[in-house]
């Protein structure tokens, strides 16, 4: 499976029609079916065709996203291998909605005036996400919030402290309160995050009112979970 071959895959499945990404490409269609052809040896089906567009089956999302990967460490690499007398090329850097953030965008902005020409890629996702982007070789660091395990890395801990709360709609009673506890939360609607270590932590946190915990949802990053909470799905 030629690197090539997967940026044409990467391609067709972006613009959902083979003519589109023929064009722009600059091949000929039936040249790119033909170089599509080589993928037939994954024995799967990629796609679903029909006269006007392409849909990917499950295999055809689940080789979009590694041959993403696989394009991405190509292309760092080559980066990385690239001779240049003055400092140049991508940083990628995962992180969640956190307060950290603004910590490292100001070291950035310093980094930056010594060497305007590197530029950045920010991912965004929770510590999950970014850890195995990370072990993967496609970010270069990452903003994690802790509980994480980060035995096999070189880390330093910022100089902030993530705070935990609440969103609730405005209409809550919870909103007139400067803090809550377990007591407030047990029984209520709640939204919670997707990541097992967080989930065990705020379990401890609730200690006795733990089995009156009621979640309506989950997610892995806040914007999302606070429209959530604005539609009085919970808290």
């Amino acid at each position: 499976m030629e690197l090539r071959v997967l940026k044409y895959f990467l391609a067709v499945a972006r613009e959902e029609n083979i003519t589109k990404a023929a064009a722009l490409l600059h091949l000929t269609q039936p040249t790119l079916s033909r170089q599509l052809m080589q993928l037939e040896e994954l024995g799967v089906q990629l796609f679903h065709r029909s006269r006007y567009h392409i849909v990917l089956t499950d295999e055809g999302m689940l080789l979009r996203r590694r041959a993403q990967e696989l394009v991405d460490l190509a292309e760092k690499t080559a980066q990385e291998f690239r001779k240049d007398p003055e400092l140049r090329g991508e940083i990628s850097i995962g992180s969640g909605d956190l307060e950290g953030m603004y910590v490292l965008a100001e070291l950035l902005a310093s980094f930056q005036k010594l060497h305007p020409q590197v530029t950045y890629q920010i991912y965004s996702g929770n510590a999950d996400h970014t850890k195995e982007r990370i072990e993967g070789g496609t970010l270069d660091l990452g903003l994690l919030l802790e509980p994480v395990d980060i035995s096999k890395y070189d880390f330093i801990r910022m100089p902030v402290k993530e705070h935990w709360g609440v969103l609730v709609h405005e209409d809550s009673p919870l909103a007139q309160q400067e803090a809550v506890t377990p007591k407030d939360l047990a029984g209520i609607p709640l939204i919670l995050t997707r990541r097992g270590l967080i989930q065990q932590e705020m379990e401890r946190w609730f200690g006795p009112y733990a089995q009156q915990l009621q979640v309506n949802a989950t997610g892995n990053l806040p914007y999302n979970m606070a429209l959530l909470a604005g539609a009085h799905i919970g808290a």
